[in-house]
């Protein structure tokens, strides 16, 4: 391997959204708007297969019967987004000597431009149900599908999406459709053979081959509830959105990310678990968005220093480093210093584990945790409440009013303990912090950077992001006045256009 590739790091790759006018992109961030088209629809009727592989479903020398079943299923997915050109980045449009050589105003050319991507789905329904990522349908203001064939395409329309598992359902208008076979993404094992189907580099339907190479990977970062499969079957750009199936050809889960140092496919792919999945959509078919349980505490990771502090057997379970106020938890009579070891029967593996399986628990429901408390087990009751929005990583983008969108490019999240022990921020500081500001804004030209804290906007007190989120949408001119903290003092700052 050249060495000059060899030192790159590496970095979380979304395999979609990537194919732009030919070129493959790195996608950065996908932020976590909710959307929703459709409340209260009955559920699609699903095919459903759980029953364990048969010796005749692994076939010894092809998988052409597995494919000619599979690849029906699968469609591609375009994208189109239009994005508005800032006149501030084009000096040219004032030139006056210019505007001699054009009758229409410059005011009213199209400052704007299409911007085009490619992901792939999966039919899960008759009926015209697809799921894919999140990140493939995100922002997109036009969304086409096209079948098997080449030649049948839809207009799609965005069901519902949920960023914290970066999964997305939309719907065509049709009957009839090939439906891929569901099953148990629980009962898979390490060592399965599995196939990848999708669209890569936009070259045409694709399937890959390879096993199942982890399951349960967490703590990666790409999303907020992890649970992938891992799969060493190549995933590429514009495998997106597409199906991982076992060899039977039922979906046990949605290709979603690579982990590469160039770009391209080192064996290292992970997948949304259909049972996720499945969930997810379900939610945002009835209700039109995730409802999640809360329990209202901050859990860390169990390293071997505190497995031995804290007088445990080994490094299963959850340490809890605080307990919110009035929380669930709190009334509960949890503690910091508790490790959460099982959850609603459930035997807790780490800190991710905790937060997936609370978050699939309805609100209402009671549920008991058995804790670990100065090294004696216990038994608590806890009646779970509605995560509230606040507490979701929510990295809104601000802009989008009447200001100019001189606030455009910068995403901000609410301040939680984790996110103060991180930037050292103080406990009574209230504001929104600021996780990215693009290079070529006018923010970042004013001097915001990513970690400073939003106090005020115009003179107005922020204490949310979603506060923060509404006073720049409520900005009546091109400039707008930030009180900003950061490195222990607060400044001012003012963005405008010149």
């Amino acid at each position: 391997m050249n060495d000059r590739v060899s030192r790159r790091p590496l970095r979380i790759v979304w395999p979609s959204n990537c194919l732009r006018f030919g070129l493959q992109l790195v996608f950065l961030a996908s932020f976590p708007f909710c959307f929703s088209s459709l409340r209260a629809a009955p559920l699609p009727e699903l095919k459903t297969d759980s029953s364990p592989l048969v010796a005749e479903a692994q076939p010894a020398f092809s998988f052409k019967t597995v494919v000619r079943k599979v690849t029906p299923s699968v469609v591609n997915i375009y994208t189109t987004k239009n994005n508005r050109v800032d006149r501030g980045m084009t000096p040219l449009l004032d030139d006056p000597m210019l505007r001699q050589f054009f009758g229409t105003p410059f005011e009213n050319l199209p400052r704007g431009r299409r911007e085009q991507a490619l992901g792939s789905g999966v039919i899960v329904s008759q009926d015209g149900y697809i799921l894919t990522n999140n990140h493939v349908v995100d922002g997109a203001d036009e969304i086409k599908v096209a079948l098997h064939d080449g030649e049948t395409t839809f207009d799609a329309k965005l069901v519902g999406s949920d960023p914290q598992t970066d999964i997305a359902v939309i719907k065509v208008a049709a009957q009839e459709l090939p439906a891929i076979t569901l099953t148990d993404s629980d009962k898979v094992e390490v060592g399965d053979v599995v196939l990848a189907v999708g669209n890569p580099f936009g070259v045409g339907q694709t399937v890959t081959m390879g096993i199942v190479s982890g399951k349960g990977r967490a703590g990666i970062g790409m999303v907020d509830y992890e649970d992938f499969i891992q799969t060493d079957a190549s995933i590429n750009p514009g495998n997106s959105g597409g199906p991982l199936v076992d060899v039977a050809g039922r979906l046990i889960g949605i290709n979603q990310s690579i982990i590469s140092g160039s770009g391209g496919n080192l064996g290292v792919g992970f997948s949304v678990p259909a049972n996720l999945a499945r969930y997810v959509m379900e939610h945002l078919i009835t209700d039109g968005k995730v409802i999640r349980g809360y329990l209202g505490i901050m859990i860390q990771p169990l390293s071997p220093e505190l497995v031995k502090a804290f007088m445990l057997p080994d490094k299963t379970g959850a340490l809890v480093g605080e307990v919110t106020k009035n929380s669930p938890a709190a009334v509960a009579g949890m503690r910091e210093g508790d490790v959460v070891v099982e959850f609603n029967g459930t035997k807790v593996n780490d800190s991710s584990h905790l937060r997936l399986i609370v978050s699939q628990t309805s609100p209402g429901t009671t549920v008991a945790v058995r804790i670990v408390r100065d090294g004696k087990k216990q038994e608590l009751k806890v009646m779970l409440s509605e995560l509230p929005s606040q507490g979701l990583p929510k990295a809104g983008l601000l802009g989008g009013g009447n200001s100019g969108d001189v606030l455009d490019g910068v995403a901000i999240d609410d301040l939680d303990p984790g996110i103060r022990r991180l930037f050292n921020i103080p406990n009574t500081l209230e504001g929104a912090l600021v996780t990215e500001v693009a290079t070529d804004s006018l923010a970042a030209r004013a001097g915001l950077s990513p970690g400073d804290v939003i106090l005020e906007i115009n003179r107005q007190r922020v204490s949310t992001a979603d506060e923060a989120v509404q006073f720049s949408r409520e900005l009546e001119d091109g400039h707008v006045l930030l009180r900003v903290w950061s490195n222990g003092a607060s400044r001012y700052l003012a963005i405008g256009r010149p």
